[in-house]
């Protein structure tokens, strides 16, 4: 199992596309239990998925491309075999978001609403996803020299030089990852979240906490001008929530407030670092291996951030719960 047996399932239909047709179609199944559940106007999630999905896959192959121009320099008609791989997932969620919008406006129906529906089947089928990675032999970690941890699925192995090398499978961490998010997404949503894009917002900031971490050891991450993109469009958009939060939940009594809020200025402290990490602005001397003293920043940073999110959040009456009402 460290190496894929076959990329297809029946050939010629590879893993890769055919579980990214799995995950959506889960997505979708999941978006229209809540759709009947909210009130929306029936097939309005079948109709955005019309919108979504095209536009989706074309914003996560037009981000893949531009940030890997090289690969395609020399064969410009190889950007379009989206089947062999290449798809980057912000790219996805931009061009999904900008469909939403777009479509959300034109039947007069909640954007937030629409997103808080969409979440958990988003970070679901992200995690279903990446195992086509995995299939395809791509989006693995750094090598491992510890043959403690080179067992599949910590572990892939990878061609290099006529021999195989094990690598971190950086796909499964995210995978695992997402998965989590996922269960904390469905187990929160009708007992913890107040208001209107409350899902949509945890989503945001869970996500892009993994995210963080788990680029840092990636040997395939896509770079601009020497930045690792995911990594700084991850970091911004942690903090972004997370200042929201702060904002919004300052005057709320609960115990859990000042802790928070203590911890959130801590993330942020850390942000700037982690900022000037990702821009690659020295900015410390450590007597660790540089690789370890980055994962730890970047470590602290996600750590602190989570848990001053719901810390911050606090305690949620039943009477407060308004998820997806209108």
């Amino acid at each position: 199992m460290a190496v894929p047996a076959s990329r297809y399932v029946v050939y010629p239909i590879p893993w890769y596309s055919f579980l990214i047709v799995c995950g959506a179609a889960l997505a979708i199944w999941l978006a229209a239990r809540e759709e009947k559940r909210v009130g929306l106007p029936k097939d309005t999630i079948v109709d955005l998925a019309l919108w979504v999905l095209p536009l989706g896959i074309l914003g996560a192959r037009l981000y893949y491309v531009i940030f890997s121009w090289s690969e395609y320099r020399d064969h410009p008609l190889s950007a379009v075999y989206v089947w062999e791989g290449g798809l980057a997932i912000y790219g996805g969620l931009l061009a999904g978001l900008l469909a939403i919008a777009l479509f959300c406006r034109r039947k007069r129906v909640s954007m937030l609403q629409i997103c808080d529906i969409l979440a958990p089947g988003v970070v679901l089928a992200q995690a279903m996803g990446r195992w086509g990675n995995y299939f395809n032999m791509e989006a693995y970690g750094v090598p491992l020299r510890d043959p403690a941890l080179c067992f599949f699925p910590l572990a892939v192995q990878i061609p290099a030089e006529g021999e195989a090398v094990w690598h971190l499978a950086t796909f499964f961490l995210e995978s695992a990852w997402d998965f989590a998010v996922f269960l904390c997404l469905m187990l929160c949503r009708r007992r913890l979240f107040r208001r209107r894009g409350d899902v949509f917002r945890f989503y945001v900031l869970l996500y892009a906490a993994g995210r963080l971490v788990i680029e840092e050891f990636r040997m395939d991450s896509l770079y601009s001008s020497g930045v690792r993109v995911s990594q700084l469009l991850s970091l911004l958009a942690a903090v972004f929530v997370l200042v929201y939060f702060m904002h919004r939940e300052y005057a709320r009594p609960h115990p859990s407030r000042a802790l928070g809020l203590l911890l959130a200025g801590v993330a942020l402290l850390l942000a700037v670092p982690v900022l000037l990490h990702t821009l690659h602005v020295p900015f410390m001397e450590s007597s660790l291996p540089v690789l370890s003293a980055r994962a730890l920043l970047l470590a602290g940073f996600s750590w602190t951030s989570v848990c001053s999110l719901f810390l911050l959040y606090g305690g949620t009456a039943p009477s407060e719960v308004l998820y997806a009402h209108h």
